[in-house]
C-alpha cells in the first residue's frame, strides 16, 4: 500500500476545475492503481500563484463583465404596456368597478321597490345607464387626484398614478361613458332619471372632488352623492319622487357615514399625507360621534317606513337585530377608537346594506301603481261607510238630460 502526494495541482471537475495552491492532496494508491478514480489531475501554469480559486464559469463572467458596458444611469426606460389587450382591464380599474357595482345595485333597489309595474327593459337600461354615468366620474375623479393618489398607499397602483394609461385615456374614457349613460336615461327611461345622473356627474366631479382638500364638509356631500343613485333607479320606475324614495335616500345618506368613517380610521396617515380634510383626520372625536349617530337614524327610518307605506310592518321587526347590531358596532368603535373595532364597523357595513335593500324588497308594501290606487279608494269607501246616512252625499251618474215638452206642440 502506498500513497500519492500531489501539490500545486488543479482538480478538473465536470463543472469546472479548482486549483490547488497552498493544500495537497493524499491519494491511497494500492497495486498501482488508484481505488476510485475521483477526479483528472492536471497541472496548472500558474504553479507559484496565489490568487483565489474561481470556477471557470466565474472567469467567464468576469471576462463578460469586463468587456459589457455598465449602466450606469439614475433613470431607465419605461416599458411599454400593451393597452389593447388590457384595454377591459383597465377600463375596469378607471370606472371604479367595485364601488360603481354598488351604486348601480342601489339603483336597481330604488326601481324595484317604487310602487309601479316592473319593466324588464326599462330596469336594464336604468341600470346600464347608472353604471356608465358612475363610471365617468370615477374617471375624472382620477384625472384629477393622481398627485394625491401617489401618496397614499390604498391608491398608489390605480392605473394613471401607475402611467398604465394617459390623461387623455380617462377624460376620453368619461366623456363616451358620460354621452351614453345619460342619452340611456333620457331616452331609454325618462328625463327626471337623466336630470338626476347629470346632477349627480356634476356634484361629484366639481364639487366633492375639489373640497376633499378643502373642507370636512365633504364627507357630507358625498353622502348626498351616494343618496342619489337609489332615486335615480325610483324615479325610473314611477317616473316621480315621492316618500318611498325618500325613505330609501336618507337609509343610504346615512349608512355612508358609518361605512365611511369606519374605512378613512385606519387610513389617516394616507390621507393625512395627501392632504384630504376627512374627519378621521381633523376631528377624530366628531368622526366616531357621527357614525354611531347615523346608525340610529338608520333603525328610527326602518322602523318608520311601514307608516310611510314603503314596506310593512314585518320589514321594521326583520330589520331590527340587524339595525341594533350595526348600532353596537358603531358604539365599540366610539368607545374604543382603536383599528380593530373599526375594521369590525367597516366589514359589517357591507353586509348590512344588501340585507337591508332585499329586507325592504321582500317586504314591500305595493307592487304596483294600481294596487296603491285601489287601496287609497277602499279606504275612502271605508270611511265613507262609517258615516251616518243623513250625512253621506249621493251623487248621481252623469246622464242625458230630458227635458219635457208640452203635447200640443205643433210642428211647423
Amino acid at each position: 500500500m502506498s500513497y500519492l502526494k500531489v501539490l500545486h495541482c488543479s482538480l478538473c471537475l465536470k463543472h469546472g476545475s479548482y486549483g490547488l495552491s497552498t493544500k495537497s492532496l493524499l491519494f491511497k494508491i494500492g497495486n498501482g492503481k488508484p481505488i476510485q478514480q475521483l477526479a483528472t489531475l492536471s497541472t496548472t501554469h500558474c504553479w507559484r500563484s496565489k490568487l483565489p480559486l474561481t470556477t471557470q464559469t466565474q472567469i467567464s463572467s468576469s471576462v463578460k463583465t469586463k468587456n459589457s458596458p455598465q449602466d450606469t444611469r439614475i433613470w431607465k426606460e419605461t416599458p411599454t404596456h400593451d393597452i389593447k389587450n388590457n384595454l377591459g382591464n383597465y377600463c375596469m380599474m378607471l370606472s371604479k368597478f367595485r364601488l360603481t357595482s354598488l351604486v348601480v345595485m342601489t339603483s336597481m333597489a330604488g326601481y324595484a321597490l317604487a310602487p309601479a309595474p316592473f319593466n324588464f327593459t326599462t330596469f336594464a337600461l336604468c341600470a346600464a345607464g347608472t353604471g356608465l354615468v358612475s363610471s365617468a366620474a370615477n374617471s375624472i375623479n382620477q384625472y384629477h387626484e393622481v398627485p394625491f393618489d401617489a401618496q397614499m398607499s390604498r391608491t398608489k397602483n390605480r392605473v394613471l398614478v401607475k402611467g398604465l394609461l394617459e390623461p387623455v385615456h380617462a377624460i376620453s374614457f368619461a366623456a363616451l361613458t358620460s354621452a351614453t349613460g345619460l342619452s340611456i336615461l333620457y331616452f331609454g327611461v325618462n328625463p327626471l332619471t337623466a336630470a338626476l345622473g347629470a346632477g349627480n356627474l356634476i356634484l361629484y366631479t366639481s364639487v366633492y372632488t375639489p373640497m376633499k382638500r378643502m373642507s370636512i364638509l365633504n364627507t357630507w356631500l358625498g353622502s348626498v352623492v351616494g343618496a342619489i343613485p337609489p332615486l335615480m333607479g325610483w324615479a325610473g320606475c314611477s317616473g316621480s319622487l315621492d316618500a318611498g324614495a325618500l325613505v330609501l335616500g336618507v337609509v343610504l345618506y346615512s349608512w355612508q357615514f358609518p361605512h365611511f368613517n369606519a374605512l378613512s380610521w385606519n387610513l389617516r396617515p394616507d390621507y393625512s399625507r395627501a392632504g384630504y380634510r376627512m374627519m378621521a383626520v381633523t376631528d377624530p372625536g366628531l368622526c366616531r360621534r357621527v357614525a354611531l349617530r347615523h346608525t340610529g337614524i338608520i333603525t328610527a327610518t326602518c322602523l318608520a317606513s311601514s307608516y310611510l307605506e314603503v314596506t310593512n310592518m314585518w320589514f321594521a321587526l326583520e330589520s331590527l337585530p340587524l339595525n341594533i347590531y350595526f348600532m353596537y358596532l358603531a358604539w365599540q368603535f366610539y368607545k374604543k377608537s382603536d383599528s380593530g373595532s373599526s375594521r369590525k364597523l367597516f366589514r359589517f357595513s357591507l353586509i348590512h346594506l344588501p340585507a337591508l335593500m332585499l329586507l325592504m324588497l321582500v317586504n314591500k308594501k305595493y307592487w304596483s301603481s294600481s294596487e296603491t290606487q285601489e287601496n287609497k279608494d277602499s279606504l275612502k269607501s271605508h270611511e265613507v261607510n262609517k258615516l251616518p246616512e243623513s250625512k253621506r252625499i249621493t251623487v248621481l251618474p252623469r246622464g242625458p238630460i230630458v227635458t219635457a215638452q208640452d203635447k200640443d206642440v205643433s210642428l211647423n
